[in-house]
């Protein structure tokens, strides 16, 4: 298999210089003032200064306001800046890499379910092609199973259903229909480490990668922690620590919202000394899962550890940035030059 080609140099300019005008078309003032007030006050900055240093790292450095947020760009000097990951940044990554005739396979769960079948380790149902009775064969078998709507993001649209609950499975059906939950699946029954920290949610690890048409990299980990509810996501309260390549986490736990875990809330459980288990049948497993759609070459996974290894649960083609968090860890660079030494940017 030959090596993909990369983008021309004036079709790069294009895509920064079309997405910097977008940014500025967007600018909101008053989401600015509120995390600027909320950065002066945590890190003791005088808010004129703060807000400044974010338009200026927005509109020069590739920073959106959220991530000069979470990345404690406050306390950051420009040399510590400069080896973090940002949103701006991946979304380039992406828009060269990824190959737009097959991003809509990664929009839709239905249709990511279908392609990477083979890597899903678990069973699945499309409930606009199912009969009543099928879904009530589907969720009795599996007693609990977890509703999406194809089309989100963020967590939203997930949701819990356990076959003891439903008495009438004809408008059972009907409700999946019109709240467009089209997809049934299996509950992932993941590793007892991940169990003992939160055994309610399937607590997903963000495994980003980079194929370059011959070998797949790993660029980066996170390991996200539910709390209790059908997602793991921010949205449902969760939150994430970054693991190093070997699977161990780098600190305490953090989310977007200043809420900082030195152990899970409702179990207890460390998260410094969290280590992913089973960590060494990572490379081997997205060594064959990347190579399904070779042309998407920048994608973030998001996989359960079982005890008999990954679990596929869906992929992100515009993959979004985990990054460490220097006020939490005491770390004060991030993953860019990885990024950088394999991409080539």
């Amino acid at each position: 298999m030959g090596v993909p080609r990369a983008m021309p140099k004036a079709n790069r300019l294009k895509i920064r210089l079309d997405y910097i005008k977008n940014r500025a078309r967007r600018i909101d003032i008053s989401s600015l003032v509120e995390r600027a007030k909320d950065v002066s006050a945590q890190h003791h900055k005088a808010l004129p200064v703060i807000m400044v240093d974010m338009l200026w790292s927005a509109a020069f450095r590739q920073t959106a306001f959220q991530d000069y947020v979470d990345w404690d760009y406050a306390i950051l000097s420009r040399a510590e800046r400069e080896t973090f990951m940002t949103h701006s940044i991946s979304n380039h990554i992406a828009m060269e890499h990824d190959a737009e005739a097959h991003r809509g396979i990664f929009h839709d769960k239905i249709e990511f379910n279908k392609v990477f079948n083979a890597f899903l380790k678990r069973q699945w149902l499309d409930v606009r092609e199912a009969s009543v009775d099928e879904v009530r064969d589907f969720v009795q078998r599996a007693g609990t199973v977890i509703g999406k709507v194809p089309f989100s993001s963020a967590g939203h649209g997930v949701h819990r259903h356990t076959a003891d609950d439903v008495t009438d499975w004809e408008g059972f059906r009907t409700r999946l229909l019109d709240e467009g939950q089209f997809l049934l699946e299996e509950v992932i029954q993941q590793h007892p480490t991940l169990a003992a920290v939160c055994a309610g949610t399937a607590n997903t690890t963000r495994v980003t990668t980079y194929f370059d048409g011959e070998k797949t990299h790993i660029l980066s980990m996170a390991q996200k922690f539910g709390r209790g509810q059908a997602s793991d996501q921010q949205t449902f309260g969760g939150f994430y620590t970054m693991l190093s390549l070997d699977g161990k986490s780098m600190g305490r736990g953090y989310d977007s919202h200043d809420n900082v875990h030195a152990t899970h809330p409702e179990s207890g459980v460390s998260i410094p000394d969290f280590e992913l288990p089973l960590v060494e049948t990572v490379q081997p497993f997205f060594d064959d899962v990347a190579r399904v759609v070779p042309d998407m070459r920048y994608i973030g996974w998001d996989i359960v550890m079982s005890e008999e290894g990954p679990v596929l649960v869906e992929g992100n083609w515009a993959a979004g940035v985990y990054e460490n968090k220097p006020s939490v860890t005491g770390i004060r660079t991030g993953s860019r030059p990885r990024f950088q030494s394999i991409i080539g940017f």
